[in-house]
């Protein structure tokens, strides 16, 4: 069963992705929840995570150092990473390109967005894994 961690500091914004995650066929997954990078860290070092998805803007660990901080690990950065923001800026893009993001996915989170990500990602068979 594939594991997806949802990194948020909004309750309501975590069961929002997951919701539009589970609404395209991918119920089987285990999702895991986070609060901030800090626990989202605790957690991929503990048990093996499929996919991080992730906001920006986060109390204690923001979503840019949790990012820098699973690829540059030899242990982690195989990890796909998902960035959702709000924040559609140039420079900001092009700094989490370098962090190394898989997908920087812009907010309203949508099914199709997610969609179109996990697909091109982690491919269309994944969700049976």
């Amino acid at each position: 069963m594939a594991k997806l961690l949802i990194t948020d500091d909004s309750a309501t914004a975590r069961m929002i992705i997951q919701r539009c995650i589970e609404v395209l066929g991918w119920d089987k997954c285990e999702f895991l929840h986070a609060a901030d990078g800090v626990a989202a860290l605790e957690i991929v070092v503990k048990q093996q995570v499929d996919l991080i998805i992730t906001d920006i803007v986060m109390p204690v660990m923001d979503g840019r150092v949790l990012l820098k901080r699973i690829k540059v690990s030899p242990k982690l950065n195989h990890i796909p990473v998902f960035v959702i923001s709000s924040l559609a800026n140039p420079a900001m893009e092009k700094e989490m390109i370098q962090f190394g993001v898989d997908r920087l996915i812009y907010k309203p989170v949508s099914p199709p967005k997610l969609l179109e990500a996990l697909e091109a990602t982690l491919g269309k068979d994944f969700r049976e894994k």
